[in-house]
């Protein structure tokens, strides 16, 4: 299984952006998937999941309410929607993946990752 990111970039304070997280060879539809960020001098945080057991989310603290994260499994794809950004979201955002495993932010808990894409929020 690899996971390809896209949709970082330039993001405004207050504005959105949507990552996707792309499955190839595989589908992700028996898989959970998460999303993780990694800012500046900072450590590897979990922000949000999807279930693929039952498709329950989890969202950490500074971002719920804000961010949202869904499937398209006609596509593949995992996304996480991100509204209200601010500066402090900055860093490259991660998808990864298991399989047939609860809903998790740990990062040990994930055996395949994508490559990461960069997202910038200007203040």
């Amino acid at each position: 299984l690899e996971l390809v990111e896209s949709g970082g970039g330039l993001g405004q304070f207050g504005g959105s952006l949507r990552l996707s997280c792309v499955g190839t060879a595989f589908s992700l539809d028996d898989y959970s998937v998460a999303w993780f960020r990694q800012g500046p001098r900072q450590e590897r945080e979990g922000l949000s999941c999807i279930s693929g057991r039952d498709g329950a989310t989890l969202y950490t603290e500074s971002v719920k309410d804000r961010f949202t994260i869904f499937r398209d499994k006609g596509k593949n794809t995992v996304y996480l929607q991100m509204n209200s950004l601010k500066p402090d979201d900055t860093g490259v955002y991660f998808c990864a993946a298991v399989v047939q495993h609860a809903c998790s932010m740990e990062l040990f808990d994930y055996g395949y990752w994508g490559q990461g894409t960069q997202v910038t929020v200007s203040s």
